[in-house]
């Protein structure tokens, strides 16, 4: 599984990538986290509002800090 935060390194995107890591680490389970910085690549996701969250390329969040709660729950959802 490959978690994605698409953002370009504000404190905002940071807090998202932690919110994913903390996920990953309550549920237990074996996860990629990348940070895509690229501004032409966050774009290809369709994303226009930063931060993003993609769970195996599919967007999940834009625009938003997503709890614990809600990533945990997204992620369950697909594994």
């Amino acid at each position: 599984m490959k978690v994605q935060i698409l953002g370009t390194g504000c404190p905002r995107c940071k807090k998202l990538e932690a919110n994913a890591r903390k996920a990953i680490e309550e549920l237990g389970i074996t996860a990629e986290v990348e940070k895509v910085q690229d501004i032409k690549e966050i774009t290809k996701f369709g994303v226009m509002m930063t931060p993003g969250l993609a769970i195996d390329g599919k967007v999940k969040s834009t625009g938003e800090i997503a709890s614990v709660e809600k990533i945990k729950k997204w992620l369950q959802e697909i594994g």
